[in-house]
């Protein structure tokens, strides 16, 4: 496929641009097009072929992939459950969006910055996987892994911190609504299809109230989110 799109017209401009991804992803990239769609939003750039919506779908497949890898080497004893529960922490929107921020990729993410909901919003942990997805075309799987175990996982994912947290935060919820004599429901809210996947936003309901909301293409993934905004809400 070709991917020369002309984002970047003079050499001055990507040699910056070359620069600006060095700094942030720690190596020289290859096809500079491929990144700057990687890194370009749908509020700057509306066709498919130019935003990084496809590149986000093919990053979060390898993401999910190099996670379940380390995992699978470093926990040789672990069963399937915990294996999975400790991949959806680390893979979760919230915390690769916390990742990319601390990584600096909101500096050189292409998006409507007039909009201030999208300055405060999840869209650069969606554009950390475009990049992930960006890194696998450029350079293949292995180098991939080896930079998403270098600049992601080791410095990021403290795995210890995340194996101590509470497993099932949908039922620290629900313990804690039960001891308070209050009513707690889960309630699929919308849902639809985005990016050829089907997408659920799940509300939690508190007393017949909705106080939050999750997203995520399974019902378990999108009612643990919900639980967890809630439980941060409530201040538990």
């Amino acid at each position: 496929m070709n991917w020369r799109i002309p984002f970047l017209r003079s050499n001055e401009q990507r040699e910056q641009f070359r620069q600006s991804l060095k700094n942030v992803l720690g190596f020289k990239p290859g096809n500079l097009d491929l990144y700057m769609i990687a890194l370009s939003h749908r509020s700057v750039k509306e066709t498919p072929e130019e935003n990084n919506e496809r590149l986000e779908y093919l990053g979060d497949a390898i993401l999910s992939a190099v996670v379940a890898d380390y995992l699978f080497m470093r926990y040789p004893k672990k069963g399937e459950g915990f294996l999975t529960e400790m991949r959806s922490k680390m893979v979760n929107r919230q915390m690769l969006n916390d990742i990319a921020l601390k990584m600096g990729v909101k500096k050189i993410t292409q998006f409507n910055k007039i909009d201030s909901a999208l300055k405060n919003s999840q869209i650069f942990g969606n554009t950390l996987e475009a990049l992930v997805g960006a890194i696998y075309l450029d350079k293949g799987y292995k180098q991939t892994l080896r930079w998403v175990t270098k600049r992601i996982i080791l410095p990021h994912l403290l795995l210890d911190d995340l194996e101590a947290q509470d497993i099932n935060v949908k039922n620290k919820l629900i313990g804690w609504a039960n001891k308070q004599n209050r009513s707690i429901d889960f309630e699929t809210l919308e849902e639809k299809q985005e990016k050829g996947r089907r997408l659920f936003i799940v509300g939690v309901k508190l007393d017949g109230e909705v106080i939050a909301a999750g997203r995520g293409y399974n019902k378990k993934d999108a009612s643990q989110m919900a639980a967890l905004q809630a439980v941060e809400k409530l201040g538990l």
